[in-house]
């Protein structure tokens, strides 16, 4: 399975900083570009320029960076959205105070800016861990299951994993860990105990684990197996980008087609998740799910910010996940509990528009030290939902 870019287009809701763009004049090569935060809270995150809003002269033939009105530069990423080998957006990271505008400058510069760094985003996909695709920022690390891992339950041997549900492993370091913890499998080692970076005790199993997707209806859960191809778009210091496809599956009658465009940003507890799906009749209740484990935690659910959560004990700890959603594109929220194995769930049943469902999915661990109750980690869901709801303002002028 080859990794290539693939193009992309993006939802303004679904990205952070996507924001309300007002284009002024760009005539010379140069450009300086004012942020604003309408918010009464502190953000910190990663601002998305769209290079086609600028003059040409200034990007091409170069690199660009960025740099606040001090002239610091700041860590930077080209994407390129298209595949042509051209960048198409440049993103950096900023923190803005409640209410500030504050003003950066793009620049050409014939080298790229040293982002060198401990703290990044990254993913890949894991061929000797049966074909897990796994990702991380400096908060937290995911993985999914692929292949391989179905091919071995599918033939009855040994040591596979058939579920499209999505794992979160418990990193309390903030450098990548994705490729060490692999290693310590392959050496005689495991990631499912603690050494200091943290483990893997987060059970998917049948479940759709932190954040999984599948249609209900008629009272059951209808899911998709595990992955079968993979397509990475950005693999970067700011924000990594992946597409999965899974094969075609039913819902009874329906035939599913399913693909996720999974992004993950620095400094953030959630990735985010677009969801696309073709299908060969209408579907009802595209289903995105938290499992409840052995039901010993507490949920909470926030209908006007759009998010659902699960507080549970988790060994010698506890682990808050969540899902944030536009309350627009929620039918109901749906707390469903059995003595089945793995199948107690928070679900957010959603509808899709235009065959499309966007949502964040994520989770905050109280021995990493951002989030001891369970208050503060919903505190830090509504205070993410309220800032995708009203993303930096961007406005392009004249240098």
């Amino acid at each position: 399975m080859k990794e290539t870019p693939l193009k992309t287009k993006l939802n303004p809701y679904a990205l952070l900083a996507a924001g309300c763009i007002a284009l002024a004049s760009c005539s010379k090569p140069g450009a300086a570009i004012e942020l604003t935060n309408e918010l009464d809270l502190e953000r910190t995150e990663v601002i998305s320029l769209s290079l086609h809003l600028l003059d040409s002269s200034l990007y091409k033939n170069a690199h660009l960076q960025v740099k606040d009105a001090q002239g610091n530069v700041l860590p930077s990423q080209e994407l390129d959205e298209d595949g042509d080998g051209k960048p198409d957006e440049i993103i950096f990271q900023s923190t803005l105070k409640p209410k500030e505008t504050q003003t950066v400058s793009i620049e050409r510069t014939e080298k790229m800016s040293d982002t060198t760094t401990t703290l990044r985003t990254y993913a890949r996909f894991v061929p000797e861990r049966i074909d897990d695709y796994a990702w991380e920022n400096d908060r937290v690390a995911f993985r999914t299951y692929g292949p391989e891992a179905q091919r071995l339950v599918d033939e009855n041997q040994p040591g596979g994993t058939l579920s499209s549900g999505i794992d979160c492993w418990l990193k309390r370091v903030d450098y990548p860990i994705i490729n060490k913890w692999y290693k310590k499998g392959e050496t005689g080692g495991t990631y499912h105990h603690d050494d200091g970076e943290g483990l893997d005790n987060y059970h998917v199993g049948a479940s759709r684990g932190n954040g999984g997707i599948g249609v209900w209806k008629n009272d059951s859960l209808y899911v998709s197996k595990n992955f079968t191809t993979y397509k990475r778009l950005a693999n970067g210091p700011l924000r990594t980008v992946f597409e999965l496809t899974y094969a075609p599956w039913k819902v009874d009658d329906i035939t599913v087609n399913e693909t996720k465009r999974i992004t993950i940003d620095l400094g953030t507890q959630m990735s985010k998740v677009e969801l696309r799906l073709s299908t060969s009749a209408p579907l009802p209740n595209v289903t995105i799910g938290i499992t409840l484990h052995d039901k010993k935690g507490e949920t909470k659910t926030d209908s006007i910010h759009g998010w659902t959560s699960y507080w549970e004990p988790l060994d010698d700890s506890y682990l808050g996940t969540g899902v944030i959603i536009n309350p627009q594109d929620v039918i109901r929220f749906q707390e469903f509990r059995t003595e089945k194995k793995d199948l107690s769930h928070l679900y957010v049943i959603a509808k899709p528009i235009d065959g499309k469902v966007i949502y964040y999915n994520g989770f905050g661990w109280k021995k990493a030290g951002r989030f001891d109750t369970f208050e503060k980690w919903t505190a830090y869901l509504t205070e993410m939902a309220q800032r995708l709801a009203s993303p930096v303002k961007i406005k392009y002028i004249k240098k």
